[in-house]
């Protein structure tokens, strides 16, 4: 009689999900130095920008409340520092993945699916994006910018927009073809962080131009980090969060559909 071969059922969303963080955790063992570089960043622009320019303008207001500019930028360096983590992570290394090491197509081989793929590495490349805002947190804390207790609201605020730009990066890598179309990444990029009201308030546009920043995801994420970070949140903050989760939705179902197509047709 022949032997039967075990069939092994799929494993569930969350062991599958735990699976891939974990390699991913292992494989950036030996490479810590990556997510130093990736929090040195904020660290940075806060301190050339927010403390530097900060001792030429005294303060900003914000919903009636004066605050120095250093506190006014280190929020939206925040929310930027899970924005460029989370983009890094499931942008070029997705790419590699995908197109060079093959390992999606390997992981198909086992009993993980397209969608185990796609909801691991949007966690990890969430996760990577919100361990660099959590010790940005840390910092702003260590230097007497927080004073309210929803400021610890801030953190998982990030592994929001950790999520939202994962799942849609993740989804617009899916598209490329070479090396060269990450060039359109930084296009998109740069005009992000510049217009996302990270360095000055949202009121020095006017018209039609302000509405396209307040459209913007990293706006979003931005303004809702340093919402919770001055205490003051409301309606705009639940906004922004509706807005961050139905954005990471749709870039997980694209996502989805996009690796269904490459890798089992």
């Amino acid at each position: 009689m022949a032997a039967i071969t075990p069939v092994h059922p799929p494993l569930g969303p969350a062991r599958a999900a735990w699976l891939l963080v974990t390699r991913s955790c292992i494989v950036y063992r030996q490479a810590w130095k990556l997510f130093l570089t990736g929090f040195l960043e904020p660290v940075f622009f806060l301190f050339s920008i927010g403390i530097g320019v900060g001792q030429l303008i005294e303060s900003f207001e914000v919903n009636g409340q004066a605050i120095p500019y250093a506190e006014f930028v280190a929020p939206g360096m925040l929310a930027v520092s899970a924005f460029n983590g989370a983009l890094m992570d499931s942008t070029y290394n997705v790419f590699f993945k995908l197109k060079y090491d093959k390992l999606y197509d390997q992981m198909l081989a086992t009993p993980l699916t397209t969608a185990d793929i796609a909801r691991g590495e949007i966690i990890w490349g969430q996760l990577r994006g919100s361990s660099y805002s959590a010790a940005f947190l840390l910092l702003m804390w260590a230097m007497g910018m927080l004073h309210s207790w929803t400021a610890v609201l801030a953190l998982p605020a990030t592994l929001l927009i950790g999520f939202a730009f994962s799942a849609v990066c993740m989804a617009a890598t899916t598209w490329m073809t070479s090396w060269q179309d990450f060039e359109k990444i930084t296009l998109i990029q740069l005009p992000l962080f510049l217009f996302s009201a990270t360095f000055f308030p949202i009121s020095t546009y006017d018209g039609w131009l302000r509405w396209v920043v307040e459209a913007t995801p990293l706006y979003r994420g931005v303004v809702l980090c340093r919402e919770l970070t001055l205490g003051q949140p409301g309606w705009a903050s639940v906004v922004s969060v509706v807005y961050l989760v139905v954005m990471g939705l749709i870039g997980l179902y694209v996502v989805r559909r996009r690796l269904d197509k490459l890798l089992l047709t």
